[in-house]
């Protein structure tokens, strides 16, 4: 049976989506591959087709709950009975029950800081792992260094798994970034199959105002005219939820997201977003992973985002239904500051590191008293578990010069002349072939393409989570 029957058969798809084919080929030939396909072009489809060719168990490293939800989701719609997801919300009889029957899963999914706990660890030495998918691969570089060391780690269980199969999928990365994914996943020669990112039905546009006030004034304006579904990305917590209270005074179907939501609200809002109960949602970079929304028409930022890998990776979430989709960014003189601000407070601080170094037999009291964030205690442990104090301080020194490089790019943008969609293919190290006639602020935007809004019936949004909303809101 050739591929295309294995996929008609399977899955009931007649043909494949650009590049899914000749990444399968590869898999299935025993090669390690890195896969850089475009957001919306069928990722998933790269290891779950070879799961039925290849023997034991796929193992899938996905970097949010709610990603591994939504894939475990999908793939239960398409008739995959054999499949689990494994993380802290399970109750102790679920987990009993998968520990049992570990090896009878054809897809397992699991966090990076699931995946090296040595009871996890222990477990799944026991079965036949075949091939390791680390999805959003550029996790490892965007998230690995700042506040998720255990993405650095995922190598350290591949001798345990008797050195399966790697499979690194991403959407985005530099020749830097699959430099590093090469590096902290131990896979020497893949096989990479790069996708030209560009998705020609974005339409890139710059606001620029003097203050801050006019570009809420903006949005106003905006999101009354324009119609949703869109996101739109604050830099801080705060920011999101005021945008969210503001759209909702309006009468508008909006909330917030953010990562220091209850599990289960995060979980409402989205489901709510999925199923059109809401138009927008105002959020910080925590939202977007797993969100298979097609008609999304508008990505919206508020403030900066820190680096052009965040942006394109926020904005890709648009129009992947293939209809034109609006990505704007909103600049007010002296925003770069809380951009900076921000990617400075990613990293631990020098006093942090010394703080953890003289005290690391009781670095959580460190915590406890407010001394060291908790995420800059995970960083710190990490670094320092391979490197001596004073190499981990360098470390911060370098990552920090690199995040200010990343501000830079994104000053640039923000202030650029010449073709927006052109500056940002070249920032990925491609070369953009032809541009689209809806291209970039800077080449001329035809915005009747996005018509105005057309009068609907309000939908009801559940009491339960508006209650949830005001508790939250200060005062």
């Amino acid at each position: 049976m050739n591929l295309e029957e294995l996929l008609f058969k399977t899955y009931g798809f007649a043909s494949f989506r650009p590049g899914q084919k000749e990444v399968i080929e590869q898999i299935v030939k025993g090669e390690d591959v890195i896969a850089l396909l475009p957001t919306g072009m069928g990722k998933s489809m790269c290891y779950q087709l070879p799961a039925h060719l290849l023997p034991g168990s796929v193992l899938i490293v996905s970097p949010l709950l709610s990603l591994m939800q939504d894939q475990v989701s999908q793939l239960k719609k398409m008739g995959e009975k054999s499949v689990v997801a494994i993380n802290s919300f399970l109750k102790p009889q679920e987990r009993e029950k998968i520990w049992n029957t570990l090896g009878s899963y054809r897809f397992i999914f699991i966090s990076p800081e699931m995946l090296v706990q040595p009871f996890v660890k222990k477990q799944l030495k026991k079965i036949h792992v075949s091939l390791l998918v680390a999805d959003e691969a550029h996790c490892i570089s965007q998230w690995g260094f700042d506040f998720r060391p255990d993405y650095l780690r995922i190598a350290e269980i591949l001798p345990d798994l008797g050195h399966p199969q790697i499979l690194a999928l991403t959407a985005t990365a530099t020749e830097k970034v699959t430099n590093e994914i090469k590096t902290y996943l131990e896979i020497s020669h893949p096989y990479i199959y790069t996708h030209p990112m560009d998705r020609k039905n974005i339409v890139y546009d710059i606001k620029k105002f003097e203050k801050s006030q006019e570009k809420l004034e903006w949005l106003t304006s905006f999101v009354q005219q324009c119609e949703g579904p869109g996101i739109i990305y604050a830099g801080t917590r705060k920011k999101s939820q005021e945008l969210a209270a503001i759209l909702m005074e309006m009468g508008l179907q909006a909330s917030y997201y953010h990562g220091g939501m209850e599990h289960q609200d995060r979980v409402f809002v989205q489901q709510q977003f999925q199923n059109g109960e809401l138009d927008w949602v105002c959020s910080t970079n925590a939202f977007g992973m797993g969100v298979h929304i097609p008609n999304i028409r508008h990505v919206i930022h508020f403030q900066l985002p820190t680096s052009v890998e965040g942006y394109v990776q926020e904005v890709g979430r648009a129009g992947r239904d293939g209809r034109a989709a609006l990505a704007t960014l909103l600049y007010a003189e002296g925003d770069e500051g809380l951009m900076l601000s921000l990617v400075m407070d990613e990293l631990p601080s020098r006093h942090e590191i010394q703080e953890v170094a003289a005290n690391i037999s009781s670095a959580e009291q460190l915590v406890a008293a407010g001394i060291v964030r908790e995420t800059a205690l995970r960083v710190i442990e990490y670094w320092l578990s391979q490197l001596t104090v004073a190499e981990t301080l360098l470390q911060m020194e370098t990552l920090q010069q690199e995040k200010i490089k990343q501000v830079d790019k994104m000053r640039r943008l923000v202030n650029l002349s010449g073709c927006i969609r052109q500056y940002i293919i070249e920032c990925f190290d491609q070369q953009l072939a032809q541009k689209p006639e809806n291209c970039c602020v800077n080449d001329g935007i035809d915005y009747t393409v996005f018509d105005k809004r057309t009068p609907k019936p309000k939908k009801v949004v559940l009491q339960h989570w508006e209650n949830r909303l005001n508790a939250l809101l200060p005062l």
